[in-house]
């Protein structure tokens, strides 16, 4: 999808623009603190594409929004990195009772937890 919308706006699409560089543990059933904790400094704006990124008016597109814990962090290292402004497009929401149901379920993976999200610039 990301490269459908970035042909069809004229945006340059930049998917390695956020990088997870290190790794994580499944964010499914830690809940909204505990996903925060263990995102933090996990992300960071991959340094080839740090120049890109600053000045630009990014939008972040993410599959499926769950906590909102990934797609927080990517928006705060890409305000980091000098961004114009950012917006956040999502595809699909997990609602909260939802959420609420699947750690109840003790479910060990969360749909939309598996990477950060996807970057275009220009828009």
């Amino acid at each position: 999808m990301a490269h459908e919308i970035a042909r069809a706006s004229g945006a340059t699409l930049l998917v390695d623009a956020i990088e997870r560089y290190r790794q994580t543990p499944s964010l499914g059933g830690l809940g909204r603190k505990g996903c925060a904790r263990a995102l933090s400094g996990a992300i960071r704006i991959n340094a080839r594409r740090a120049a890109r990124v600053k000045g630009a008016k990014i939008l972040l597109l993410d599959d499926v929004l769950t906590s909102g814990v990934t797609s927080s962090a990517c928006v705060s290292v890409v305000r980091l990195a000098d961004a114009e402004s950012v917006r956040i497009a999502c595809f699909a929401r997990v609602l909260d009772e939802a959420l609420s149901h699947a750690n109840d379920a003790a479910q060990t993976k969360t749909p939309g937890t598996e990477a950060p999200s996807v970057l275009v610039t220009k828009l």
